[in-house]
């Protein structure tokens, strides 16, 4: 079975460089995941959560 890694799309680069750091690594993604990143707000008295960013972290896999 061919090694998997996770890569995260950091805050300065976008998602053609952190696909371009995957390839110079010798990965090729298989998975493209992004994750929600919420703030607690209280309005009021009552707490909800808003969305105020994501986080895409792709899955790769060694190239043979």
């Amino acid at each position: 079975m061919a090694q998997k890694m996770k890569y995260e799309v950091q805050e300065d680069e976008t998602v053609i460089e952190c696909l371009d750091r995957i390839k110079k690594d010798g990965y090729t993604p298989i998975k493209r995941v992004e994750k929600p990143i919420f703030k607690e707000v209280i309005k009021s008295g009552l707490k909800t959560y808003e969305p105020i960013s994501s986080k895409i972290i792709f899955e790769a896999v060694k190239i043979d």
